[in-house]
């Protein structure tokens, strides 16, 4: 692989961990709002955002795991995938395909949000905003990977 290329993936690579440290810590938060009892006052705004109805809704659960900690640990294996594992040849094929299914499930969920609950949260869209990025930046290293070779 060109050297240039090389650099270029492994910048973009620091990026995605960047990225992926801030998703954990976007989902986090939602974590502690999904088992908070109190009222979050800084994501009631009027009848269009509210982070409360989606974090404690039916559907901030899956099996009885919170939404919020799939996103926790999802983002957690994007950060190893991104720094600890980096340098393995199958590394952009498996950091494309996991921020892809992330981005299929942070979609699902922001149609549920819109278009079923009727109210949006601005953690889940921040975190649908990292996640896109990241898939970009993913597809980037994989085109660029795959076409050097």
């Amino acid at each position: 692989m060109p050297a240039a290329v090389n650099g270029l993936a492994q910048r973009l690579m620091s990026v995605v961990a960047i990225l992926a440290v801030c998703g954990m810590v976007v989902s986090s938060v939602s974590l502690q709002h999904h088992y908070a009892t109190s009222k979050t006052a800084y994501c009631d705004i009027g009848e269009t955002f509210n982070c409360d109805i989606v974090n404690r809704s039916v559907y901030s659960s899956v099996f009885g795991i919170p939404v919020a900690l799939i996103g926790m640990l999802g983002y957690a294996a994007l950060a190893g995938l991104a720094t600890v594992y980096r340098k393995r040849r199958e590394i952009p094929a498996m950091l494309l395909g996991a921020t892809s299914t992330g981005l299929a499930f942070a979609l699902y969920l922001t149609y549920i949000e819109g278009h079923v609950l009727g109210v949006w949260c601005i953690l889940c869209l921040s975190s649908l905003a990292l996640i896109a990025t990241t898939t970009i930046l993913a597809a980037v290293i994989w085109w660029k990977r795959h076409r050097s070779e």
